[in-house]
C-alpha cells in the first residue's frame, strides 16, 4: 500500500539543491568517523589513525630504537635530548569502503500530504548526509549499484548528487542490489521495503558472503503508517499495476498493520542474521532524528 488516493509529490531537486540540503543537515552533526575495519579488500591510506603503529602520515608515539631499526627511522633531534636513540612512529590508517543504495522505484514517489516530502526525497537526503559525514571523515562513499564506486573528496559528494538524482525506475518496488559492494565494505540500504522481501534476503546474503555489514532502513509515509481510510476507497500502486477497490476501508485497517508489523519483524531477522541493523523512519519526523540514528548505529555496527 503506496499509493492509496493520493497522488505523489514530485519534486526535480537538482544535484547542487540536495547537495545543499544535505550538507546542512550534516552540519549539525560532528562528523562521522566510520568504525574501519582492517580487511585486505578495503584498505588504504585515510585520514584518521587506527592508533595502531604502521604506515600513515600522523605521528603516534616515540619508542626506544631497537636493533634492525633502519638509520632513518631514527628521531635524531628527540634521540639528541636523551641517552638513546628513539623511532618516531605513525599510526597506520585505513579508509572504509561505505556503499549506498537508495530505492527509486515507484513506491517511493508517494508521500500522504503535497506539503510532505515523498519518500524518495527523504531517502536521498540521508544518503547524501551520511556521505558527507563519511567523506568529511576520510571515508570512501560509493553507490552499491557500482555507477559511482567508492572515492573520497568532495568532487564524489558531487557524483554522488547527480547518481542520486537520477530518474526514477519503472518498477513498482525496488530490489536492493549489492553485486558492485567491495568484500569487507559497509552499506546502508534506504527503502520502503514494501515489495517482495526475497531479493531483500539475497542481497543480504550477498553482502554477508563477502563480510559486507550495514544498515537497513525503512522510510515510511505517516500515512502508510496510521492507514486512515474509511468507506469506499480504490488503493491503486505509485506504478499503476496493482489495484484493489474496497467499499469498507475500515475493516482492512487492523489486517494492515499487522501484516506491517509481520513485514518489519521480517526485515528485522532477515538484518539480525546478517549482521546488520534495522530501524524505521517516517517522512513526517525530521530528518536529523533519522542522521543520528544512522550515526550511532554506524558507530555502533563495526
Amino acid at each position: 500500500m503506496s499509493g492509496a488516493q493520493t497522488s505523489a509529490a514530485q519534486t526535480s531537486a537538482r544535484p547542487a539543491g540536495l547537495r545543499r540540503s544535505a550538507e546542512a543537515l550534516a552540519a549539525t552533526l560532528p562528523p562521522l568517523l566510520a568504525d574501519a575495519r582492517h580487511l585486505a579488500a578495503t584498505v588504504q591510506l585515510g585520514q584518521h589513525g587506527r592508533r595502531r603503529s604502521g604506515m600513515g602520515d600522523e605521528f603516534w608515539q616515540y619508542r626506544a630504537a631497537h636493533a634492525g631499526d633502519e638509520a632513518r627511522a631514527i628521531d635524531w633531534r628527540r634521540s639528541g635530548r636523551a641517552d638513546q636513540q628513539f623511532v618516531r612512529e605513525k599510526e597506520w590508517q585505513a579508509a572504509q569502503s561505505v556503499h549506498l543504495w537508495v530505492d527509486d522505484a515507484r513506491s517511493m514517489e508517494f508521500t500522504g500530504d503535497p506539503g510532505r516530502q515523498a519518500k524518495a526525497d527523504r531517502a536521498r537526503l540521508l544518503a547524501l548526509a551520511v556521505a558527507v559525514l563519511l567523506i568529511r571523515a576520510g571515508e570512501r562513499v560509493g553507490l552499491a549499484d557500482g555507477i559511482a564506486p567508492p572515492r573520497s573528496g568532495e568532487v564524489q559528494l558531487l557524483r554522488l548528487s547527480e547518481a542520486l538524482t537520477r530518474p526514477a525506475g519503472q518498477a513498482d518496488y525496488g530490489a536492493p542490489e549489492a553485486r558492485a559492494i567491495l568484500p569487507g565494505a559497509r552499506a546502508l540500504f534506504l527503502s520502503d521495503f514494501l515489495g517482495d522481501t526475497v531479493p531483500v534476503e539475497a542481497a543480504l546474503a550477498i553482502a554477508a558472503d563477502k563480510g559486507v555489514t550495514g544498515v537497513l532502513m525503512q522510510v515510511n509515509d505517516p500515512v502508510e503508517e496510521a492507514f486512515p481510510f474509511e468507506g469506499r476507497t480504490i488503493f491503486e500502486s505509485m506504478g499503476g499495476t496493482l489495484s484493489h477497490e474496497t467499499r469498507k476501508a475500515g475493516d482492512l485497517r487492523d489486517r494492515y498493520r499487522a501484516r506491517l508489523a509481520e513485514r518489519r519483524a521480517r526485515l528485522s531477522d532477515l538484518a539480525r542474521k546478517a549482521g546488520w541493523l534495522f530501524a524505521t523512519h517516517h517522512t513526517g519526523d525530521p530528518a536529523q532524528g533519522a542522521l543520528l540514528w544512522l550515526y550511532a548505529a554506524l558507530r555502533k555496527d563495526g
